[in-house]
């Protein structure tokens, strides 16, 4: 059996906590950064080691980038500090990203400031290894997950290990910070490392640590650990720093989900524990902010790799999620040629095990057009489970794997006995420290990449488990009762107490016949480890019961019959209308005037009693048909009842509400309720309801306003019923049509037109245009020299006026290079001055203009205005 350790992180990490200048000057632009170590040679008890540190600032204040930074060499068995150096800036470069590709949509700037910082350390062989510390104050100020950021410093952590394993290398991360994340939508950053000595690697989130203050930002003596934690806003934590929906893959270390809907800056770190032939050796730390923009990913945009684990379909799907893409899916099968699919979220099974590469190509009607390629692994088969073998919180806890696979083989197992420990052995013994509910977490994997979790719960307790069927009974002083116990610990004792009138103390299940009130104590032992529990067996020599008064319901109603008693057992009668007739509180439904009996009992102890429901009719009320009104009109209501009481909800718009027949004149469609009681016995007032259907206001539409020339006819388009009137109708082909044609003499300048819009049900509403005529006998369109779109209402937009059209096909507008920058369909559509969403420049544009006058002759019309700014 062997102790498992509860391992304090603290114990192994090497530490480096930012300083940017000598001098205590007070700075907000640290963005993160992390450290490693290299072993260099171990000579006459010294061993040397390479350490560089990477910090990583805004590029916008590149001027607070630290010269100097202080580095603390820690005992880590002692946390005593064995030797502070200072090491200088040994090179600086900015890491960008500023090309997304042609598919991305607002793409962001992402900038960091790279300072490296490189020394020789010796010190000591020992066999708890070391701790290094640099500490320095302040993050950015606005970081979305972390509160008044700028009043917090920074500390970078990881361990060096002692003893055997003093000549490890820590592991290396890969810059591949400079991603965009953009909000609400899917993401997967590679946070990975490589390890020159092989070692597996487990990632985790966690929290970010501070380190210095704004008082005194240099530490120039850093000390040992604990560090404390930065504190997070609602919502996060340092194990989901972006939400509940993003995390990290313990086993690649990709980090991946949905980014948060709030745009800003997040503090993230990644863990790194470091295991050698299954024990854990190391721990290191990386801590970047990430921004979170207001941009869009565009293209194809698949995960780097895919793995199924529990059967042979799959089902794809590109994360950008952009049903504007027209899609083309090849699911890398060798040789196949049907292997491929034009859905946008397809779904392939595949014949066989394997790796395949499927290549997925996109394309919109915007000029995108993008691919990429990722890894799908079939290899089914893959189940994760375990079981549990113990006592009590004396003797260790045996957990055995499970794990079943049918390609490849397990090859990793990360227990976690949560929230005392962990192991990363195939079926390890566990002590816990204390009793209560533990949550047991196995993951495993296989040698093909599969990964799979299962959680089990365990209570430890103090003893075996032990399981009555009853704590609290009651018998009559003329019974006997069996106790029954028992317990899944084989081999388990059992001793009762006391003895009085007891068959068998040392027996699971005696039987006892008690004379009065007795608890009975029950100890369960095994191995060392002792359970108590207890009986409490009330005793009673005559059974009480009586029953509530006779009582009155409606007809259909339910009652529960409630007896007042002590008795266990009872029999009901009749039983018809009975929910169940051997309960204590029934629901009883009589049809009839009812008397309910019941036989109540405990043992051989027993009485009788019973209770009369008389059942009274509800009263009756209708309140009318449902009917249909126009929209400001009014409707007679028409009740009858059978009862003492009435009244009408809600009456708000109803006349005489305290009569039967009251006036409702709603203006949206209502349902009144009309009430009635009783005097007879039935408590419960009954409702019946009439719904006023109130036709919707007919939207009566007479176009509008418009302008014609002399002489050309004109057609009118009116909307919002069936049925159309116009007034007056001079001028008019025929004034009873929706789209009548117009045609003006000379002499006017405008002419009004009213029309009447009714609908089938009889609803009507009016509307009314104005028609501006002009002094023309020939097509005419007229177009400003200039307009200032500067957002006063005034000459904000360029539209054209058109005079004697029958069609209209476009106006567009050009720059100055032949781009289209607007173009319309619609007559009273204009240009505001902006394209794409920008502001566009003072100067002279070209618009060209395309219809059909009314006598069916093609026009064309091109000229320029200027744009004002």
């Amino acid at each position: 059996m062997k102790l498992l350790k509860n391992f304090n992180c603290y114990r192994y990490l090497l530490t480096f906590l930012c300083i940017c200048f000598i001098s205590n000057a007070y700075a907000d632009h640290l963005k993160g950064g992390w450290i490693k170590y290299s072993f260099v040679n171990e000579s006459n008890g010294f061993i040397t080691y390479n350490v560089s540190f990477y910090q990583y600032s805004s590029c916008t204040q590149p001027e607070k980038v630290d010269g100097m930074i202080f580095l603390s060499i820690i005992d880590a068995g002692t946390n005593t500090v064995y030797r502070t150096i200072s090491v200088n800036i040994t090179r600086q470069h900015n890491e960008e990203k500023d090309d997304f590709g042609p598919c991305f949509q607002n793409p962001p700037s992402i900038c960091y400031i790279i300072a490296e910082y490189t020394t020789t350390i010796k010190v000591p062989a020992n066999t708890d290894g070391y701790i290094l510390s640099v500490q320095r104050c302040c993050r950015i100020a606005g970081i979305a997950n972390v509160p008044n950021s700028n009043a917090y410093g920074l500390t970078y952590t990881l361990s060096i290990p002692g003893g055997a394993n003093s000549t490890d290398n820590s592991p290396v991360f890969e810059f591949k910070d400079t991603v965009a994340l953009c909000y609400s939508e899917h993401f997967a950053i590679e946070l990975g490392a490589t390890d020159s000595d092989g070692d597996s690697l487990r990632y985790s989130l966690c929290s970010g640590l501070t380190g210095g203050t704004p008082d005194m930002p240099v530490v120039e003596a850093p000390q040992g650990p604990p560090y404390s934690s930065v504190p997070y806003s609602s919502g996060y934590t340092g194990f989901f720093p972006l939400g509940a929906n993003a995390t990290i893959d313990p086993i690649t270390g990709i980090f991946s989900g949905t980014a948060p809907a709030q745009i800003g800056t997040y503090v993230v770190a990644v863990c790194v524990d470091e295991f050698r032939n299954g024990n854990y050796i190391g721990h290191t730390r990386k801590e970047i902010h990430l921004d979170v923009e207001n941009c869009r990913l565009g293209g194809a945009n698949l995960k780097p790799s895919y793995i199924t684990c529990d059967g042979y379909d799959f089902a794809f799907v590109d994360e950008t999620d952009d049903p504007s893409y027209h899609y083309f899916w090849d699911f890398g099968v060798p040789g196949a040629t049907t292997d491929t699919s034009s859905l946008e979220k397809p779904t392939y099974t595949y014949a066989d095990t394997g790796d395949y590469i499927v290549k997925l190509s996109v394309h919109n009607d915007l000029g995108c057009a993008d691919s990429t390629t990722t890894h799908v692994k079939i290899y089914p088969g893959f189940t994760a489970d375990f079981s549990i073998a113990g006592s009590c919180i004396k003797n260790p806890y045996t957990f055995t794997d499970l794990t079943k696979t049918k390609y490849g083989f397990v090859n990793s197992w990360q227990w976690t006995f949560s929230p005392d420990g962990s192991d990363t052995t195939q079926n390890p013994d566990f002590i816990f420290p204390d009793t209560g509910m533990k949550t047991i977490t196995l993951i495993s994997t296989n040698s093909k990449g599969c990964a799979d979790t299962v959680t089990k719960p365990l209570n430890v307790t103090l003893g075996p488990d032990v399981a009555l069927k009853f704590r609290d009974t009651l018998i009559c002083n003329i019974d006997t009762l069996q106790l029954q116990a028992s317990s899944s610990t084989q081999g388990a004792q059992f001793n009762w107490t006391p003895l009085y009138n007891l068959s068998n103390g040392n027996v699971s299940s005696p039987f006892v016949s008690p004379q009065t009130t007795t608890t009975y104590n029950l100890a369960v032992s095994y191995k060392g480890c002792q359970t108590l529990d207890s009986v409490t067996v009330n005793v009673i020599n005559h059974v009480d019961l009586s029953m509530p008064p006779d009582t009155i319901i409606c007809k259909t109603d339910s009652i529960q019959l409630t007896p007042s008693t002590n008795a266990l057992y009872f029999t009901w009668s009749p039983s018809e209308g009975l929910s169940d007739p051997t309960i204590e509180y029934p629901v009883a439904v009589p049809l009839s005037n009812t008397n309910y009996a019941v036989h109540a009992s405990v043992g051989k102890c027993f009485a009788n009693a019973s209770q009369k429901v008389t059942v009274v009719p509800y009263p009756n009320v209708q309140a009318g048909n449902d009917v249909s009104i126009c929209y400001g009109t009014k409707t007679p209501l028409s009740g009858t009842i059978d009862g003492s009481y009435f009244s009408w909800s809600p009456t708000s718009s109803l006349i005489n509400f305290n009569t039967l027949t009251p006036t409702a004149g709603p203006q949206e469609t209502t349902a009144y309720v009309l009430s009635v009681s009783d005097t007879l016995g039935c408590p419960k007032p009954v409702t019946d309801t009439i719904v006023v259907n109130v036709i919707p206001k007919v939207r009566a539409f007479a176009g509008n306003d418009t302008l014609a020339a002399i002489g050309q006819p004109i057609q009118l388009h009116a909307s919002g019923g069936t049925s159309y009137e116009w007034s007056p109708p001079i001028y008019l082909n025929d004034a009873f049509v929706s789209n009548p044609v117009a045609t003006f003499p000379g002499g006017l300048d405008t002419m009004k037109y009213v029309v009447k819009v009714s609908t089938e049900q009889g609803c009507s509403n009016s509307d009314s245009l104005k028609v501006y005529i002009f002094e023309t006998k020939v097509p005419t369109v007229f177009v400003p020299s200039a307009f200032t779109p500067n957002g006063d209402g005034l000459n904000d937009i360029i539209r054209p006026i058109i005079v004697g059209t029958e069609k209209f096909y476009y106006f567009s507008v050009y720059n100055r290079w032949g781009q289209l920058l607007f173009s319309t369909s619609k007559i009273a559509d204009g240009w505001n001055g902006i394209y794409n969403g920008r502001q566009q420049p003072s100067g002279t544009y070209v618009y060209v203009i395309k219809g059909f006058d009314y006598t069916g002759k093609e026009y064309y019309k091109k000229g320029s205005f200027v744009l004002i700014r």
